[in-house]
């Protein structure tokens, strides 16, 4: 049936067509007491409010109003309030305006002008009047209320308190108007009210029969004034669900009995007949009648999301195939590393460097010199070492001269310039040769290291993906429940477990209500514990976000920064990075390119980015430092960097200090300022140089103070800048950064010596 529809636009409109007309029809016997009979026009413009299409609503609006009634003060009634919802509407549309919630509430009051003024005409009270114009944009506000979030979300989520008083008051008024509805003494009520009963029960939880039930006995009382039907319906939901299985023929004979029962044993109607039984039993037949298919639509439509055993068994499984996969590539990764590691050419010693550039030169120079067998076998031993010694001195100044040539050598041998444009020219070709397999040596330990960094990675990774997720359906289920108390509409929600320490949480819920403190209170409480929010994205309907939380680190923190260029310097060799890590960490940097201007901070930058990078992509510190630094050995250019780095674990408030040719830090508390020393190379100056590294152990209102040398250097000692930081007393990070800043220029007589930078980072508990 569905694929009918999708295939034939045409039929689905014209379905929709009678849907409304009916559903008019119907709401034109609506009544408050048989007085007051305002609900028809409020619908109408709920639908068109709701985006339902103008030219279906409107016609069948007055088509409805038409076959209820041809009187002509009806008649023009309905044309005046077809005309002033369609023609507003169309207008914005061609005005390309969207139409304001308040504007939809202006035209439906001016619609009922022309029934206002003949009912003023006709001598109806003006109370009336009144009371049909205010209930009439009551109900309207009511639909328009319902309406919306059932197109957001569809029918599969739960509503808010609100909402479900907005649908029970609907389906109120539809059993009004079915109540006022009978032909030849044939009830439409009775028709309608037992086949929805039994589709209810049927397709949905039993309970929810008596709900409606109830719910439509309550509306029939609107009109009639009498509660006549209330008691035979809540009777027939008992007798349905009593009866309710997969069997429909057994709660449609348990209606049909309950309904012989309500008219001849307790004879709650005032007269009954054949014809009274007769819609009963027409409606039961439709629903015994009707395909299992189409029940099986109702029921997906209606169904709730909150056991999703399949989906989830399917994300763990998904997971487990990915572990899989993740291990095999690491291993993929770990045996190229190895590969490329072998492919690397040791270096040759000092001695065997001489002894292949000896043997190059007697080759070159002395075969075929009459003294050869004197100077190479007479003299084998002392010939050998004067040769490598002045291979030595080339290699060391870059060149010999005739003035190293000892005078005993220069008296017997004849090719003596010949000799040192030899010497000269072998140790110049190898130390091309050597610099240029040093560069692919380095080039290829730099992959090896890489290859054998992602190998972790995806270990890692395999692991943690390996650990089935472990969804918790019954918080789920009281989230969904406590937002909708809350009026904050949640479409669905999965909480589970990530690690032992860490609870993840990710709900589908409206734009407006992404912000709203309410919500993370609310998951806070069902969780068990404080949950933080850490991720917002559009959902895949409209209006809708995803918002993902967590367990709350123990810790977060803040930062300021405050920097001067070097005087007479516009552009600063320093750089910096402040980066939110994976696993509740945040990374602090300062790269201090040496000197100042252009290249230094084109230097600086490039170090801090490559840092970023390797950090985000879950590198060891190792690595990093490692790969950074053969990187930029690699250039050349004899301008280096100074590495400062603070990576702080939220969780555990445990500090990793990682420094490079960088000053000291210091990590201010309530009682002392503890100094975190430096050391070590600048990054690019030796490809295997060591980092200093240090961990400590960080609490609440602790600063960490990370600074350059511009800044250090301005203070006379670590000492006399420990004791400046332990003079200020400033809470806020931005304000200690400005005034350590404005120390180190003052102890300069203002002037900046170098670049200089500082960055203060605070922590704090949650």
């Amino acid at each position: 049936m569905e694929n009918i529809f999708k295939s034939n636009k045409k039929l689905q409109y014209a379905l929709m067509f009678l849907l409304f007309v009916g559903l008019f029809f119907v709401l034109q016997f609506a009544s408050i007491k048989g007085a007051v009979m305002p609900f028809a026009f409020g619908m109408m413009f709920a639908l068109v409010w709701a985006n339902q299409k103008v030219w279906l609503v409107c016609p069948a609006y007055f088509i409805a109003s038409i076959a209820y009634s041809q009187s002509f003060e009806h008649i023009i009634g309905s044309l005046v309030t077809v005309f002033v919802c369609a023609l507003p509407y169309y207008i914005h549309v061609l005005c390309k305006r969207n139409m304001f919630k308040w504007e939809i509430y202006i035209y439906a009051l001016l619609s009922q002008t022309a029934t206002i003024v003949f009912n003023g005409i006709g001598g109806t009270h003006w109370i009336l009047i009144l009371v049909h114009v205010i209930v009439g944009l009551a109900f309207m506000a009511g639909c328009v209320h319902i309406f919306e979030p059932l197109i957001i979300r569809g029918f599969a989520y739960k509503l808010t308190s609100s909402e479900l008083i907005c649908g029970a008051l609907i389906f109120a008024v539809f059993s009004d108007g079915l109540a006022g509805f009978t032909l030849v003494g044939f009830s439409f009520l009775k028709l309608v009210i037992p086949f929805l009963l039994l589709c209810v029960s049927y397709t949905t939880k039993g309970y929810n029969a008596s709900l409606l039930a109830g719910v439509l006995g309550l509306g029939t009382m609107l009109g009639t004034n009498n509660a006549v039907y209330l008691a035979p319906m809540v009777i027939w939901a008992l007798a349905i669900t009593a009866l309710r299985s997969r069997n429909r023929i057994f709660p449609a004979v348990a209606l049909v009995l309950s309904e012989l029962l309500c008219g001849y044993y307790f004879t709650l109607y005032y007269s009954y007949t054949w014809l009274e039984i007769l819609p009963v039993v027409i409606g039961s037949l439709v629903f015994v009648v009707l395909p299992t298919k189409w029940y099986d639509q109702i029921s997906v439509l209606l169904s709730s999301n909150t056991e999703r055993l399949a989906m989830k068994n399917i994300v763990n499984r998904n997971r487990e195939v990915l572990s899989r996969r993740l291990t095999n590539l690491s291993e993929v990764f770990c045996d190229m590393d190895s590969v490329f590691k072998k492919l690397i050419k040791q270096s040759l010693s000092e001695e065997e460097v001489k002894t292949m550039l000896f043997e190059e030169v007697r080759g070159q120079i002395c075969k075929g010199c009459p003294e050869y067998k004197h100077c190479h076998r007479t003299f084998s031993l002392d010939t050998k070492n004067m040769f490598e010694e002045l291979i030595q001195i080339s290699l060391e100044k870059g060149r010999i001269t005739l003035l190293d040539i000892p005078s005993y050598l220069t008296s017997r041998c004849g090719k003596t310039n010949a000799l040192i444009g030899e010497i000269n020219t072998l140790t110049s070709q190898y130390k091309n040769y050597s610099s240029l397999v040093g560069n692919v040596d380095t080039s290829k330990m730099l992959i090896a290291e890489q290859l054998g960094g992602i190998s972790n990675i995806m270990k890692g990774l395999a692991k943690e993906v390996d650990l089935l997720v472990s969804f918790d359906s019954v918080r789920e289920n009281k989230i969904i429940d406590e937002l909708a108390y809350n009026n904050i509409i949640c479409t669905d929600a999965v909480v589970y477990e990530k690690d032992a320490r860490t609870m993840m949480a990710s709900l589908v819920v409206r734009e407006e209500d992404v912000d709203r403190m309410k919500l993370q209170q609310v998951v806070s409480k069902v969780c068990g514990n404080k949950m933080m929010p850490y991720e917002v994205y559009p959902s895949s309907k409209a209006g809708l976000k995803t918002i993902n939380l967590k367990t709350a680190s123990r810790y977060d923190c803040v930062f300021g920064l405050a920097n001067q260029n070097k005087s007479g310097s516009t552009v600063s060799g320093d750089s910096h990075s402040v980066l939110r890590l994976d696993g509740d960490k945040f990374m602090f940097a300062v790269c201090d390119g040496m000197g100042s201007g252009d290249k230094a901070s084109e230097k600086s930058e490039t170090a801090i980015g490559l840092i970023e990078n390797f950090y985000k992509a879950g590198f060891d510190n190792e690595i990093i430092l490692s790969s950074v630094n053969k990187l930029l050995n690699l250039e050349k250019d004899e301008i280096f960097s100074t590495l400062d780095i603070c990576v702080v674990d939220l969780r555990s408030g445990l500090a990793d200090f990682v420094k490079m040719g960088s000053p000291s830090s210091y990590i201010r508390s309530s009682e002392e300022c503890k100094i975190i020393e430096g050391g070590a190379l600048p990054v690019g100056v030796l490809q295997n140089a060591n980092a200093l590294t240090k961990k400590v152990v960080v609490g609440e209102k602790d600063f960490i103070v990370i600074c350059s040398d511009g800044v250090s250097d301005a203070f006379g000692s670590d000492g006399e800048m420990q004791d400046y930081i332990m003079t200020i007393k400033n809470a806020n990070p931005q304000e200690f950064a400005n005034a350590l800043l404005e120390k180190a220029l003052a102890n300069n007589n203002g002037y900046a010596v170098d670049d200089m930078t500082v960055l203060v980072v605070k922590i704090f508990q949650q």
